[in-house]
């Protein structure tokens, strides 16, 4: 029986990826949970840099790091360890809509986006386990606002980007990431 295009892509990846199992992103994850997620941030996939958001023993500097501490929640912490728990202390977490790290340049975009729809229903259930009647989702990443909103929209999820593509915050964006994501949050633009 031969493989379909995605089971190719999926085995390419795992013999290409520099990344964890699921497993350790999700033990990572699991050590700062917000007690009632108030806000749950879904991004593409955890980077093959290993630059993991959860991952404590990294660099405050990281770009998606910086930019939650500096443009979301409006602190400077001194270790990712502090910021992690003042992440979970606001009720924010963020999820990635695959697990498997697809930032390769070997990748093409159309690849990217059917392993992050060939994960999909582990998405949403995860955003199930999660998410509470009252919990916003914010989706982050020019490609991901574009797959999944719709889907989360109509499974129910309120999702508040509403049309508004939040950048990833690296490579000049910083700026458009800083201005989407407040503005999707409703909070006032400081200098």
């Amino acid at each position: 029986m031969a493989k379909s295009h995605l089971e190719a892509l999926v085995a390419m990846m795992s013999q290409s990826q520099n990344g964890l199992p699921r497993s350790e992103y999700l033990r990572l994850r699991n050590a700062y949970l917000p007690n009632g997620p108030k806000i749950i941030f879904v991004l593409e996939s955890p980077p093959k840099s290993g630059l993991y958001f959860y991952n404590s023993d990294g660099r405050v500097s990281e770009p998606l790091f910086s930019a939650m501490m500096k443009d979301v929640l409006e602190i400077e912490p001194r270790t990712k360890h502090e910021g992690l728990i003042a992440f979970a202390a606001n009720g924010f977490l963020l999820i990635d809509a695959t697990y498997t790290p697809v930032n390769h340049s070997h990748l093409s975009e159309r690849a990217r986006d059917a392993l992050i729809l060939a994960d999909l229903p582990v998405l949403i259930e995860e955003l199930q386990k999660y998410a509470a009647p009252e919990t916003k989702v914010i989706l982050v990443k020019a490609n991901i606002c574009r797959q999944l909103e719709r889907p989360l929209t109509d499974r129910g999820f309120a999702v508040l980007n509403h049309g508004t593509i939040i950048p990833f915050p690296s490579n000049g964006q910083q700026g458009k990431f800083r201005e989407s994501v407040r503005r999707v949050l409703g909070l006032t633009l400081t200098q």
